[in-house]
């Protein structure tokens, strides 16, 4: 077969078969391939309203059970508990997901770098804001092969923590030292090593949900945030207007 089409079937007949056949069986073009009960149940557990085109619907759903069922990610970037009073299951209350605090960051994660005595020092540890800012794109306008970059390989595109290798040489470096050699071009704390092995699929799905949710600005200004969440602000606030 392999000889009779190479003879008979003309090269550009070929490849617009193939792009049919991708078009057809892609989930990304349609999502025909995401598991319908997780889209259903992705778009029930959404805690915020969702705004999408229909051809999108498979995404934002399975993204969001991705998201919600799955990752847990706002378990982290959001302040403290991300539950409303009343509605935090831990006490056992009926749980309530707080809308407003959604997915905004801020979550206070300490200081991961150490000096030559062990004493902990360097930048606060801060989740950050995933929302989408004006343009619709989530992370305040991240594109798509940008959140692949840092979900890949953890690159932190903001460079809020950049490495210092022996001392420090502002507030927000990272100083690493033999036996906590911490790379402050890598995001810290973010579970990415675990994400890295996500399907393209699934981490597209992610994103689109990403997409989905409502804008959140986060912090007005710097002074919004206490002191040592201030270098933050740039991951924190969001534009959720475009300039004029």
């Amino acid at each position: 077969m392999r000889k009779i089409c190479k003879i008979t079937t003309p090269v550009s007949t070929l490849a617009a078969i193939a792009l049919v056949g991708m078009s057809i069986i892609s989930p990304r073009a349609h999502g025909q391939e995401f598991d319908p009960a997780k889209v259903e149940k992705g778009l029930d557990i959404a805690p915020v309203p969702l705004t999408y085109p229909a051809s999108q619907r498979n995404l934002v759903g399975y993204g969001s059970y991705l998201v919600n069922a799955v990752a847990d990610c706002n378990g982290c970037h959001s302040p403290i508990y991300p539950y409303v009073p009343g509605g935090n299951p831990y006490f056992g209350q009926p749980k309530q997901v707080d809308p407003t605090t959604y997915l905004m960051g801020q979550q206070d994660f300490g200081q991961v770098a150490v000096d030559v005595n062990g004493n902990l020092i360097g930048p606060h540890i801060i989740s950050r804001n995933l929302t989408p800012d004006y343009t619709r794109r989530p992370e305040g306008g991240n594109t798509f092969a940008q959140f692949l970059q840092l979900i890949r390989r953890g690159t932190d595109l903001d460079h809020l923590h950049p490495p210092c290798a022996t001392s420090p040489k502002n507030a927000n470096c990272l100083l690493a030292v033999p036996g906590n050699e911490v790379d402050g071009n890598l995001l810290q704390v973010m579970p990415w090593p675990a994400f890295t092995n996500m399907s393209d699929d699934d981490l597209l799905a992610i994103y689109t949900y990403l997409g989905a949710i409502p804008c959140n600005p986060g912090p007005a200004t710097p002074a919004d945030l206490p002191p040592e969440q201030q270098y933050m602000f740039k991951a924190l606030h969001n534009n959720c207007t475009a300039p004029k």
